[in-house]
């Protein structure tokens, strides 16, 4: 267990890289919370994270909900740690180590009701299409009827001049913000992480684990997640926000 100052230190720089890629990351993780807030119309829901990272959307969440319950899913031994080190005395918090690619995750996840949202941001577009394909149907398993996904992500409509568009717009975004500053990217947050001794045997594990692997953004289409929704047994579908290539995609479990 790490603790917590070391933790909340390595969290905090994590956001500030996430921004460098999303400038208005503050803004989508508030029209997130505030859609799982009205959509599933109680003050105890019970949500998952998929790909929760250090635990950053849940906590969020969490401040402003809480009375709900969220389990966060992730495989990477060193992201669970810094989120478990960071909210360790959240009891309505629950970090689960889980490979979304592998079938039979939901089982482990030992609910006692099915859940009413399952969020995800910046995650899911690392997966190979059927991966992800597999993980909407897996999914869909465990929310109720009228339960909703939330996917806070890069996704592009996929035609050439929109694509182009919509990036320009993010890009200019990120430039207004930090001009000729931007953040540490998502490489050096990495190495720098490695050079620090107290995350030394996390750094190995995730070496051990092979979670180290982001190879392209496999599933960054628009369509390719709006038909395996659809395809999974979710009716509803659509962006509730976005700028540029950068959306907040809802679907409604029928």
């Amino acid at each position: 267990m790490l603790t917590t100052t070391v933790a909340q230190k390595w969290i905090t720089r994590w956001d500030r890289q996430q921004e460098g890629y999303l400038p208005d990351r503050e803004e989508r993780f508030t029209a997130l919370i505030d859609a799982v807030e009205v959509g599933t119309g109680r003050p105890d829901p019970l949500v998952l994270d998929l790909g929760c990272g250090p635990g950053s959307l849940s906590a969020r969440l969490l401040d402003r909900l809480p009375g709900a319950t969220v389990v966060a899913i992730d495989t990477d031994p060193l992201l669970l740690a810094l989120g478990r080190g960071a909210h360790a005395g959240r009891t309505e918090l629950r970090f689960a180590d889980l490979d979304l690619r592998e079938p039979g995750w939901s089982a482990e996840l030992d609910l006692d009701r099915p859940a009413d949202a399952a969020v995800s941001t910046t995650a899911l577009h690392w997966l190979a299409e059927h991966d992800l394909r597999t993980v909407y149907a897996e999914l869909a398993s465990v929310l109720r009827p009228g339960a909703l996904f939330l996917n806070g992500d890069h996704l592009d409509v996929g035609t050439p001049a929109l694509h182009r568009l919509e990036r320009a717009l993010t890009e200019r975004a990120t430039h207004r913000r930090y001009g000729d500053d931007a953040p540490e990217d998502w490489r050096q947050w990495w190495d720098a992480a490695a050079e620090d001794p107290a995350l030394a045997g996390l750094i190995a594990a995730r070496a051990d684990k092979n979670a180290a692997g982001h190879h392209g953004s496999e599933s960054a289409h628009l369509a390719l997640h709006t038909a395996a929704l659809r395809d999974a047994g979710f009716g509803e579908i659509g962006t509730l926000w976005q700028h540029g290539n950068d959306r907040l995609l809802c679907a409604i479990r029928l």
